[in-house]
């Protein structure tokens, strides 16, 4: 039986352990005196819909999490999945009803990412590849990409600096998944802002091998203190020193 950690050699077994959940991507059946690989792919879920303070999402009818996802809330690890064309539907967990149905083609041995995002009557289910195949665990560097999940049409430019260096200077759309951008480990300070009713900053430590989700949140004008615009970051997972694909 191999783990994904196994077959692409990126994310370190013992540290995403911690951070992870210990996500092995393909089950065995044991059958007689043989092993049976069943195919996987992995998936880890957010709720960051300030209109939705506890959701449920099912994959294909079933669903990830015998828990609510509260808001700003995520599944804390990369689950297990069937690979294939599944339908995602998310729901309000205590009234099962549904607000956001969509499908997407899982790839065996893939980690994805499902942000669940919108606000008043629209919602979206984001799902996106995490690629950590593609990063190295080699260079000394951290990783870093940005979610706007903001619902708001104004573009809020999105800066981040580390090490004296400017690592971003963009306008960010709504809704919009950056790629993974490696950064020099340490502070990295952070600013989105529209120079109206999003203005907010943080400050960050990162650490090298490790890649981060940074999570830009809330609703413009709430008077909700968890609802307000904030910065917040959860880490993915740590890259293993090999940069080769096995």
């Amino acid at each position: 039986m191999k783990s994904i950690q196994q077959k692409l050699r990126k994310i370190s077994i013992g540290v995403f352990i911690l951070i992870a959940g210990g996500v092995l991507l393909s089950a065995c059946q044991k059958n007689d005196n043989d092993n049976i690989d069943i195919p996987a792919a992995a998936l880890m879920a957010f709720n960051l819909s300030p209109d939705k303070e506890a959701i449920g999402v099912n994959l294909s009818g079933n669903s990830i999490s015998p828990t609510p996802l509260n808001y700003t809330a995520f599944t804390g690890r990369y689950i297990n999945i069937y690979p294939g064309n599944r339908t995602i539907d998310a729901y309000d967990y205590f009234s099962r009803v549904g607000f956001a149905s969509s499908t997407f083609d899982f790839e065996q041995d893939k980690y994805y990412s499902l942000f669940v995002v919108g606000a008043d009557t629209v919602f979206n289910n984001i799902v996106v590849e995490d690629n950590f195949d593609g990063l190295s665990g080699s260079n000394g560097k951290a990783y870093l990409r940005f979610v706007n999940a903001i619902p708001d049409s104004s573009k809020p430019v999105l800066t981040a600096t580390a090490a004296g260096q400017q690592l971003v200077n963009e306008p960010r759309d709504y809704a919009s998944v950056s790629a993974f951008k490696e950064v020099t480990p340490g502070k990295v300070a952070i600013n989105f802002s529209n120079n109206g009713n999003i203005n907010v900053s943080r400050e960050i430590d990162v650490q090298e091998k490790k890649a981060y989700t940074v999570l830009l949140l809330g609703k413009p004008g709430s008077t909700d203190s968890d609802k307000s615009i904030q910065i917040r970051f959860i880490e993915n997972g740590t890259l293993s020193d090999s940069t080769a694909a096995n």
